[in-house]
């Protein structure tokens, strides 16, 4: 055993193990604290959705929009149909098709916001057929949540223009409409499928489960080379040794 101990490979052997097993554990961890954090952005969210429901006004009266994000909000206003985007290539159910978006100008502010209306298909045989899409005229009430921006696909190309586009950023669209436009969020409309669109939105999934199911494999890892570690480079070589003295 003390020839091993002296040996150059043993010492290597232990260097290689101890920076892989403090690596593995550290990562491990990372990946724990990454749940922690994501766990308080989920309490942040359902503390958001127990409060009570913004209206127009107060929605105009906070000051920061970004702020109020997951809240539910019930909002009157008047839709700008002439200003409706479909965002391309976003699924719903499993299906692909439409986001459909509309700016509501927020009756007695004249403050508007971008509504993610919901989901529409797509006409696959004519690429820029767009779907039958009921917008109603005059002041109209609309449930939601505020939202973020809606998140941004690769684009081949530049800036979309148009009805169909890949992307829309709120601060450009607002340049383009001329409508005071809420810049850091939008509104994500829920309740029952109407006016040909569906709003079977997923719930906010932070992937908490996933950052425990890394930890796991790190953990796993680290405790994998400790004992491969303590079997071949300790238990077989004391072994070795016992026999050797006993003449085995």
């Amino acid at each position: 055993m003390t020839s091993v101990l002296r040996s150059r490979n043993f010492w290597i052997l232990t260097l290689a193990a101890l920076i892989t097993a403090g690596g593995t554990f550290s990562l491990g961890e990372w990946q724990l604290r990454r749940a922690a954090q994501k766990e308080a952005i989920q309490t942040a969210i359902n503390d958001k959705n127990s409060l009570s429901a913004l209206d127009g006004r107060s929605l105009l009266a906070t000051q920061n929009i970004a702020d109020e994000i997951y809240r539910q909000a019930v909002l009157q206003g008047v839709w700008q149909a002439a200003n409706t985007v479909y965002l391309d290539n976003r699924p719903m159910d499993g299906r692909s098709g439409f986001w459909v978006m509309t700016p509501l100008v927020l009756e007695g502010t004249g403050q508007a916001i971008l509504v993610q209306r919901g989901w529409a298909p797509r006409d696959f045989a004519d690429r820029s057929r767009l779907p039958p899409v009921t917008t109603p005229a005059g002041v109209v009430t609309v449930h939601g949540r505020i939202a973020p921006p809606t998140s941004k696909l690769y684009e081949f190309k530049g800036a979309d223009t148009g009805p169909i586009r890949q992307n829309l950023d709120l601060a450009a669209f607002r340049t383009e409409t001329g409508l005071p436009l809420f810049e850091q969020a939008s509104l994500l409309q829920t309740g029952a499928p109407s006016e040909g669109l569906l709003r079977e939105w997923a719930a906010p999934n932070l992937g908490v489960d996933k950052h425990y199911g890394y930890a796991l494999q790190w953990f796993g890892l680290c405790l994998l080379v400790v004992v491969l570690y303590g079997w071949y480079q300790i238990f077989l070589p004391f072994r070795a040794s016992l026999r050797a003295q006993r003449g085995d």
